[in-house]
């Protein structure tokens, strides 16, 4: 697949913004993880590489193809995620900027987004509408598909995670509960391509066999990774739910 000219150099561009603004907040005295710097620039490797690696040399076509799909738009997302970058645009930028981007994340569109179950119908939806849907099989090989499957996969592990400020944070409930959906509906389709590809192509058996487990295997590995995180995230806030208050005195020991 080729890689679109400008791609590079946008992520390198915005990985450059978040370290010269991870750069500004320490130098003020506040705490940003350096975990989070690496995680910019490792989900931007990664969205590169889903481009620019020769897939089809190591590969075959559909496999290739799947390959590519795995790495930008469910690979990629997950650690641009962790790297918050909302939350460091929310504290490095200007005031007016800052205020801008707040009505962008409160405004109603924003919101509906990023509620968990439309944010997978979108990403899920989408995988199962190109995959079995009646679209023209030179749709795989367009070079903003992957940029597509990554925006995708992007918004669905922001909603699921919600590790950024958004206007109505669903609860640890709605995000399981989508994540357990998806991850179904994901492995489902993965496990339709073992038997036939997508409409209107001729794939040979073994290639579809090779595609069917890099997207089973593959999806599987970030959804237990993003299980995880969200199993980490309530085992936290039960724990800050069972501390003593300050000021509330604790009964004497009998």
């Amino acid at each position: 697949m080729t890689t679109p000219a400008p791609l590079p150099v946008a992520v390198l561009l915005c990985c450059l913004l978040y370290t010269a603004g991870a750069v500004r907040l320490r130098r003020r005295g506040d705490r940003w993880p350096v975990g989070r710097d690496a995680g910019c620039w490792l989900g931007g490797g990664m969205l590169v590489a889903a481009f620019a690696v020769p897939w089809q040399e190591w590969l075959p076509p559909f496999s290739a193809h799947t390959a590519a799909h795995v790495m930008a738009g469910m690979a990629a997302p997950l650690p641009l995620v962790l790297a918050r970058p909302v939350t460091l645009a929310l504290r490095a930028l200007p005031l007016p900027a800052r205020r801008a981007l707040v009505l962008l994340t409160r405004s109603r569109l924003v919101t509906a987004l990023v509620f968990p179950p439309v944010a997978a119908a979108l990403d899920i939806g989408g995988l199962w509408l190109l995959y079995r849907g009646p679209l023209p099989p030179s749709l795989h090989h367009h070079p903003l598909l992957l940029l597509h499957l990554f925006l995708a996969g992007l918004l669905l592990t922001f909603a699921l995670l919600a590790v950024d400020p958004v206007r109505h944070r669903p609860g640890f409930a709605v995000r399981a509960g989508t994540l357990l959906a998806a991850a179904a509906a994901h492995a489902v389709l993965a496990k339709s391509l073992w038997a036939a590809g997508p409409p209107g192509t001729a794939h040979a058996p073994a290639d579809l066999h090779l595609a069917s487990q890099l997207m089973y295997y593959g999806g599987d590995a970030v959804e237990i990774a993003l299980a995880l995180l969200l199993a980490s995230q309530w085992y936290r806030a039960q724990g800050r739910s069972l501390r003593p208050h300050r000021g509330t005195r604790q009964p004497a020991p009998a």
